[in-house]
C-alpha cells in the first residue's frame, strides 16, 4: 500500500458527515478502525469489515473505492482535530476534554487513540504517526502562543491520549463511564489549560 498522503482523496471519495446516519458509514468506519487497529493491514479484509459493520462488501466499495482509501479515510485525523480545536485558547483546555467525550459517544469509539494501539507493519504506523503529527501536534503548536509551544502541544497531545485510554481501559463500569463530561472537565481541563497557556 502507498503511504502517501491520501487524506484529500479519501475525503472527496467520501465526503459528507463521518456520522452520515443511515447510509451505514459510520458502522463501516467503526469497524474499519478495529480492523486496521486490530489486524495487519494485509490481513484486513473489505468482506470482514463489512460482515462487522453489517452492510454488503459492495457498499464499501461504492462509498470508499478501494482497501486503501477507506485506510487513508481512517487514518485521517483532520475532522477529529477540527473538532478538538474549535474554541478560542482560553477556553480550550475545557474544550478539548468536552468534545472529545462528544466525539467519543458520537461515533463509538475514540477519534484518537487508534495512533497508539495500531497493531499493522511500520508502513501503516509511520502513516498514522505521520498524519497525527501534522494534523494534531503539529497544528495545534500552530496555534499556541508563547515559549515551547511545540513541546506543549505534545504534552497536551499526550493529555488527550491518556483521558482517551482511561476511559477506554475502565468501560463500561469505571467511575469515569457514570461521569458527566462536565465533571471530567472539571476536573481534568484544568491541566490541559495550562499547557494552552504555557504557565
Amino acid at each position: 500500500m502507498s503511504t502517501t498522503d491520501g487524506s484529500a482523496s479519501a475525503r472527496a471519495a467520501t465526503s459528507g458527515d463521518e456520522a452520515g446516519a443511515g447510509s451505514g458509514r459510520d458502522a463501516i468506519v467503526r469497524a474499519a478502525r478495529r480492523a486496521f487497529t486490530l489486524r495487519p493491514y494485509a490481513e484486513v479484509t473489505m468482506r470482514g469489515i463489512a460482515a462487522d459493520a453489517g452492510v454488503s462488501p459492495s457498499l464499501i466499495v461504492k462509498r470508499f473505492g478501494s482497501k486503501e482509501a477507506l485506510f487513508n479515510t481512517v487514518a485521517d485525523f483532520g475532522a477529529a482535530a477540527d473538532a478538538l480545536f474549535a474554541a478560542p485558547p482560553p477556553e480550550l483546555g475545557r474544550h478539548l476534554v468536552l468534545t472529545m467525550v462528544d466525539l467519543r459517544e458520537r461515533f463509538g469509539g475514540d477519534p484518537l487513540l487508534r495512533v497508539v494501539f495500531s497493531l499493522g507493519i511500520e508502513d501503516e504506523r509511520t502513516l498514522l504517526r505521520a498524519r497525527f503529527r501534522e494534523q494534531v501536534t503539529d497544528r495545534l503548536a500552530r496555534a499556541l502562543t508563547g515559549p515551547d509551544a511545540a513541546l506543549r502541544a505534545e504534552l497536551i497531545a499526550g493529555q488527550l491520549l491518556g483521558l482517551g485510554a482511561t476511559l477506554s481501559l475502565h468501560r463500561p463500569d469505571g467511575a469515569g463511564a457514570h461521569t458527566s463530561a462536565e465533571r471530567l472537565a472539571d476536573l481534568y481541563a484544568p491541566g490541559l489549560q495550562r499547557l494552552v497557556d504555557g504557565a
